[in-house]
């Protein structure tokens, strides 16, 4: 991947530009008036265009570029706004000054909404293995301007993790976050979601499983959570109580931490 600037360019933008591709270990190469096409085609390469108010990322095998936009968060806070249920919060069981580990950041839309519940007091970590998503999205997090404040707080206060989901788990200390959170990409596309065409491109597609459940067991004081395509088998492959929503394409599963640390203990006694 190349590291470029906007057409229209300026010092500032061209040092922005430097100090993403040093970041992220990539070349960065001076626009000069070129059509992102020609870069692509000149480096034989995908490229990452640094713009005055986002990244946008361009694939050589996608139509459209990939970036950062809270727009499903936004309409997700207004609603909390509102005194509306969250479908993730309620499964979940998040209140103010709770603690998430979102292991599947993607787009963050979940952990936005969690950390606007939780609030000042409360503390929300997004792991992301890939390296560049997990760059975008935390650079658009901080610089993203709403018209809501209360959105723009809520996503200034996630922490973004760049590292595989099971090297976190696994260095953690028991119950050191109330609720660990999976959302991996769904075997079975939904197709009217927006912007996961552009996700399921950049995602780290790893297969979930039963060791980083009970890893995930062991960090979490309340529970796990699991969201997946209301077909998917792994609800009763990994052991989640599958929540039924008729009129939705995506359920949530739940397990409680307290049903292990009882299995556990019963199992030290004998």
């Amino acid at each position: 991947m190349i590291v470029s600037t906007s057409a229209r360019t300026n010092k500032n933008l061209e040092e922005k530009a430097k100090k993403t591709a040093d970041e992220l270990g990539c070349r960065f190469v001076r626009r000069e008036k070129r059509s992102i096409a020609s870069l692509q085609a000149h480096y034989h390469s995908d490229c990452l265009i640094v713009a005055k108010s986002r990244l946008e990322l361009y694939s050589r095998d996608a139509e459209e570029p990939f970036f950062f936009h809270p727009n499903s968060a936004s309409f997700r806070v207004k609603r909390l706004m509102r005194g509306e249920e969250d479908p993730f919060i309620a499964a979940a069981g998040l209140r103010p000054g709770m603690s998430l580990l979102d292991c599947t950041l993607g787009l963050a839309s979940d952990s936005v909404a969690a950390s606007f519940v939780t609030g000042a007091a409360g503390r929300v970590t997004g792991v992301e293995g890939q390296p560049v998503l997990a760059y975008m999205v935390r650079e658009g997090l901080k610089e993203w301007v709403s018209p809501l404040p209360e959105l723009n707080a809520a996503m200034k206060r996630i922490e973004v993790v760049n590292e595989s989901y099971e090297s976190v788990l696994a260095r953690l200390p028991d119950q050191s976050f109330d609720i660990v959170y999976f959302d991996p990409m769904f075997a079975k596309p939904i197709l009217t979601s927006e912007g996961i065409a552009g996700l399921r491109k950049l995602a780290i597609q790893n297969e979930l499983t039963k060791d980083a459940v009970h890893e995930a067991l062991r960090v979490a004081r309340h529970r796990v959570v699991l969201k997946d395509h209301y077909q998917s088998g792994r609800f009763a492959e990994l052991g989640f109580a599958q929540q039924i929503r008729p009129a939705s394409l995506f359920h949530f599963g739940t397990i409680e931490a307290e049903d292990k640390r009882r299995v556990d203990s019963v199992t030290n006694k004998e």
